[in-house]
């Protein structure tokens, strides 16, 4: 390699001290303008400088130097190869919570590798400085990102690299209080059967590593021996080795949770065959403790991808998935996976526990409705004008019907039929084996509004200010004329059908007659559909307000005001009510009062409905992103 030159700054004098460190306003090769030294090891320093290839923006990097000095050819030799080793790996990987690298060169008997410069801490540094124990939501939080980065390093193609340092000097911690592995100094591809010689740090190196073998769960005895030193603020290096079970978590720190100290135990198992098999199941385990210690809707249990909202109010996603357009409409939870449409003309399947890509079904133009499934297939309509049959488990199409409009409306499914509005200004009927129409019912309007079935009757809005009701047969009881568009979708409950209406009143008529029972007064209109539970009508208005009525008299009990229209429709679970809002927030209210307990911000607006299994809430907003949160 050409030799290079450190240029000296006319103030700096000597441009090392007397350690051999470089001086703050050396210029090292004409570009990097060290400003401080951040990190000193064995082996040399790391500094703060500055990139003046940039002259017009500030642009820091983090210099890492490697000073050789070892007096045996072959030593030095080594030690030149595992920095050249270090330099190779990380400019083969691209991870948020891995520094990238930007340069490397030699000068002399010195090695540099110019990193991304990371502005925080390490966590040797946080146990130092803190005061009491640091608490298990944060230790969560930060064991559960680290899974993610050594995953990703287990499971790296062609080659899987195990870390084989894992220790709070080598975990950065950002100004976001996001992790970052920094030192690959001894980091290898990891390739079956190969034994090497010992390397790592004693009392975080599990046995095997002293034998010179190191596989992915070497990382993983080291990253549970590192979440005992954050638990406990007690040094393994300090203790005898493999003797983590005599310094029992919870006699140390007894607010760590039985739950967490049982799987820091699992990772630090002597025997290799006792602890977890991958790091994912390890990071499946830390969910697993943070939900059942109430902590999971605190802490993120996935790497946030670039645009997706990473935090608000303290609520992080479970998961985020990005699609390609606007989410508007309302997934569906269907046999641990999740289903939603989307204006870049997809149907999209995700592992509902994850957010893991499926598959996806192209259609031929924006899905705004809800699928709906029975048993192992999917309806649902389009902005192509059709109806959808798509298997559940394939995304292959089953069958198609055609309609005169766009479709807008979501289907309920019944008798064997599955009906569906359209901007055809029908209401249709359509057998679910053979996608062929059975009937369809002439509204005279477009129907976008969203069929409720019960005792054998229909009941739907249309955009010409209708709610009408049909029988199985597609005959009609009933129909009512508010004074402008029913977009919303209505409630059927003890024999009182409950909807909104452009007009800006929420309505509440006789089911079997369609007479006015009563009517509330809205500010502005509305398209939201009611959700009923335990006597009060939920629904939300343009006017920015989300209201919960008395069902029997009308009476207002409370309402919330958002920061813009709501348009999305809510939905209860438990005791919260959960609706979405052109705010671009996503609201948990306390159902029977209407205070905030928390609210969940994206960076767009939120149209649809959310969905609610098993503790885990779903939702689709206008930035492109399906969310999982706690609920």
């Amino acid at each position: 390699m050409e030799t290079q030159r450190i240029d000296q700054s006319p103030e700096s004098g000597d441009h090392r001290t007397n350690s051999g460190q470089l001086l703050p306003g050396t210029n090292l090769v004409n570009r990097y303008l060290i400003q401080d030294v951040i990190g000193v090891g064995g082996m040399g320093s790391v500094y703060r400088a500055r990139d003046l290839h940039f002259p017009n923006v500030v642009k820091l990097v983090a210099v890492k130097e490697m000073i050789n000095q070892a007096p045996d050819l072959l030593v030095r030799q080594t030690v030149v190869q595992n920095f050249e080793r270090e330099a190779n790996i990380l400019a083969t990987l691209s991870h948020p919570s891995i520094p990238r690298i930007y340069d490397y060169f030699t000068l002399d008997n010195r090695s540099y590798l110019v990193l991304e410069f990371v502005n925080g801490r390490d966590l040797e540094v946080v146990l130092s400085q803190a005061d009491t124990f640091i608490s298990e939501e944060q230790i969560l939080d930060w064991a559960i990102q680290l899974c993610d980065v050594l995953n990703f390093l287990h499971t790296h193609k062609p080659d899987p690299i195990v870390f084989r340092d894992m220790k709070p000097s080598n975990v950065m911690v950002n100004q976001h209080n996001h992790i970052i592995l920094v030192d690959f100094g001894i980091a290898k591809p990891f390739q079956t059967g190969q034994k090497g010689t010992m390397i790592g740090t004693e009392g975080y190196s599990p046995p095997e590593q002293y034998r010179g073998e190191a596989n992915a769960q070497a990382d993983i005895y080291a990253l549970g021996a590192t979440i005992h030193h954050l638990a406990t603020r007690r040094d393994p290096r300090l203790e005898p080795p493999f003797s983590f079970a005599e310094r029992p978590i919870r006699k140390i720190n007894p607010s760590i949770s039985v739950e967490l100290e049982t799987v820091i135990n699992t990772a630090l198992q002597y025997n290799v065959e006792n602890r977890f098999k991958t790091v994912e199941d390890l990071k499946q385990a830390l969910i697993g403790a943070a939900r059942k210690t109430g902590l999971l809707n605190r802490i993120s249990t996935n790497q946030t991808p670039s645009g997706a909202a990473a935090s608000a109010g303290g609520i992080k996603p479970v998961w985020a998935f990005q699609c390609e357009d606007e989410i508007r409409g309302t997934p569906l939870y269907w046999s641990g996976m999740l289903f939603a449409g989307c204006y870049d003309n997809n149907l999209y399947a995700l592992n509902a526990a994850n957010g893991e890509f499926q598959w996806k079904y192209p259609a031929e133009g924006g899905i705004v409705s809800r699928p709906i499934a029975a048993e192992d297939t999917l309806f649902f309509g389009s902005e192509d004008k059709r109806l959808h049959a798509v298997n559940a488990r394939t995304g292959k199409m089953s069958w198609l019907y055609y309609s005169d409009g766009r479709i807008r409306s979501s289907g309920r499914i019944a008798d064997g039929h599955i009906f569906i509005g359209s901007d055809d200004k029908y209401l249709h009927a359509v057998n679910l084996s053979t996608g062929r129409m059975a009937w369809r019912y002439e509204v005279g309007d477009e129907v976008r509004s969203t069929p409720f079935i019960v005792n054998d009757l229909i009941y739907f809005g249309s955009e010409g200010g209708e709610l009408i009701c049909l029988d199985f047969r597609g005959q009609l009881k009933w129909r009512f004329k508010a004074k402008r568009a029913i977009t919303s979708s209505p409630w059927v409950q003890d024999n009182v059908v409950f909807f909104t209406s452009m007009d800006g009143f929420m309505y509440a008529l006789d089911a079997k007659s369609g007479w006015l029972v009563w009517r509330f007064r809205m500010d502005k209109a509305s398209i939201v559909s009611p959700y009923v539970s335990e006597g009060l009508v939920y629904a939300g208005s343009s006017d920015g307000h989300i209201y919960a009525v008395d069902v029997r008299n009308a009476r207002e009990t409370w309402r919330y005001k958002t920061g813009h229209q709501v348009n999305g429709s809510p939905i209860i679970y438990k005791d919260s009510v959960y609706v979405g809002s052109v705010d671009n927030y996503l609201y948990c209210l306390e159902s029977r009062t209407g205070r905030l307990r928390w609210k969940f911000e994206t960076k767009g607006p939120i149209t649809g409905t959310p969905c609610i299994y098993d503790d885990i809430l779903y939702f689709g907003s206008t930035d492109h992103f399906l969310y999982a949160l706690m609920a």
